[in-house]
């Protein structure tokens, strides 16, 4: 098991999606929010994905598929 930091970034559109949700029930990954700014012109949350690495990386790239930023914490 291993774990990853990364920032999503997220569009307007995708605010009221249940995206960490789907995240911890179809990849079956522990999520740990670490910060978050959800208000104003900055949408992003910084999270903890902790899993198998293969899984982690298919997980990104599913969130990228939806439109969401992924990264590196700053």
């Amino acid at each position: 098991m291993t774990d990853q930091v990364v920032r999503l970034v997220y569009p307007e559109s995708m605010l009221s999606v249940p995206v960490i949700n789907q995240l911890i029930r179809e990849y079956e990954l522990t999520v740990n929010i670490l910060r978050a700014q959800i208000g104003g012109e900055e949408r992003w949350l910084e999270i903890q994905l902790a899993g198998n690495p293969v899984i982690i990386d298919e997980a990104i790239e599913w969130l990228k598929q939806q439109g969401i930023q992924v990264q590196d914490p700053i």
